[in-house]
């Protein structure tokens, strides 16, 4: 049983929901991050509870860590890396990250998605034993973290990587496919959509990965392994952007970006550039079984696209979320 703990990168998309799920299971939860004024907001945002306090530091700098997490029983490594500076910063990060873990001698739970896998090799569910051959250099970066994180030099670690598909929900931002486009439609202006509009694809809602990944990280048995954390089934984007629309009230242009119009985009914007090696996963996309959760915990909580979707949009026009 979890009685406090350290969320990393708090307030990203998975670092708030995970922090609200933690909340509402009673754990003291300490939100890090280098903006105290990003902090405060997003206390006054879940309601200011008397679980939350805030740390200031630097996610690189083991020392701030270290200040943050004594007497917690694990991090959540929730903090992301610009795709154009993943190359370089996403294994110091690692690094920075098991350092402060090995010290202080507690669990580390790192979201992470499904990069390291590489093209789809099968059109069936695929479970955590699948090979891992990545082609991109993203992917081989992220295969790489996973050999750093599991290294036998952590040797006061406990630790275990949960990996997660698109994603969507009310705190998805930018470091989200679907983010963005849900926050235009939800604004009534014309948005893009990242790949093909025609081929379904997964999506996990971040409520739901929130519990999810708190439940197995309350499990001793579940440490030590990778764990996938599946969506809700697949849809197509022509279908989300049906349910948005009809949930803003509003119905603009959306426009579907490929190859050739990232690769303009990213003349402009790096991280667009940036986007493009990754579209083979919206071409032939893949799809995690959630078999081994369910062995373990249960049923998977998966709540319905037109739920899910509707309450997203929603939620972005009122600008709160709702513990």
């Amino acid at each position: 049983m979890l009685k406090k703990a350290v969320v990393l990168g708090a307030t990203g998309g998975t670092g708030k929901v995970i922090t609200a799920e933690l909340i509402k299971r009673g754990v003291e939860t300490v939100i890090f991050g280098r903006s105290l004024p990003k902090l405060r907001a997003m206390a006054e945002e879940l309601g200011n509870p008397a679980l939350l306090s805030m740390a200031e530091g630097n996610v690189f700098d083991s020392a701030s860590i270290i200040r943050a997490a004594k007497g917690a029983d694990v991090i959540f490594h929730a903090a992301s890396i610009p795709y154009n500076q993943m190359t370089t910063q996403l294994l110091p990060l690692g690094e920075a990250v098991m350092g402060a873990a090995n010290q202080l001698k507690i669990k580390v739970v790192a979201v992470d998605g499904i990069y390291p896998y590489g093209r789809r090799t099968t059109d069936h569910p695929i479970d955590e034993n699948h090979p891992k051959r990545p082609h991109t250099r993203k992917g081989k970066t992220k295969l790489a973290f996973e050999k750093m994180f599991f290294d036998p030099r952590w040797n006061q670690v406990k630790g275990m990587i949960v990996r997660l598909p698109d994603y969507y929900g009310p705190t998805a931002n930018e470091a989200s496919y679907l983010g963005s486009t849900l926050e235009a439609i939800a604004a009534g202006k014309p948005a893009a959509f990242i790949g093909n509009m025609r081929i379904p694809r997964e999506y996990v809602y971040l409520p739901d990965a929130a519990k999810m990944i708190v439940e197995l990280a309350e499990r001793e048995e579940a440490y030590g392994q990778n764990w996938h954390i599946p969506g809700g089934g697949v849809i197509s984007g022509r279908k989300i952007v049906e349910i948005a629309q009809r949930a803003s009230g509003q119905k603009k242009p959306v426009i579907a970006l490929g190859r050739v119009s990232l690769s303009i985009l990213g003349l402009f914007i790096p991280v667009f550039k940036e986007i493009v090696e990754m579209l083979y996963l919206t071409e032939k996309p893949l799809v995690l079984s959630g078999k081994k959760y369910e062995s373990l915990v249960g049923p998977i909580p998966a709540t319905p696209f037109e739920q899910g979707i509707t309450d997203t949009v929603k939620d972005i026009m009122n600008r709160k979320y709702r513990v």
